[in-house]
């Protein structure tokens, strides 16, 4: 059976995994950098360093979310989908 263009086009999951990693950890380093300088502005309770913290801590996945399915989709059954 011979492949078309697009098919040979897609990505495989193992290089989108490494673009993923690539495009994950700068965007970790930068999340994190603007967390902490924005903390630094926050009333010095406790209380609302800790909820700040919270919700800081699991907010940087929300956008991962989407990412991390494109990186796992497998190209053959988008194609299987396609027909």
């Amino acid at each position: 059976m011979r492949r078309t263009v697009a098919e040979t086009k897609r990505l495989s999951p193992r290089t989108k995994k490494l673009i993923g990693l690539l495009l994950l950890l700068p965007a970790l380093f930068l999340y994190f950098g603007a967390v902490v300088t924005f903390a630094d502005r926050l009333p010095a309770h406790w209380f609302v360093r800790l909820v700040y913290f919270m919700v800081a801590g699991v907010l940087w996945a929300a956008p991962m979310i989407p990412m991390m399915r494109w990186m796992e989709r497998d190209p053959a059954s988008k194609a299987k989908s396609a027909d």
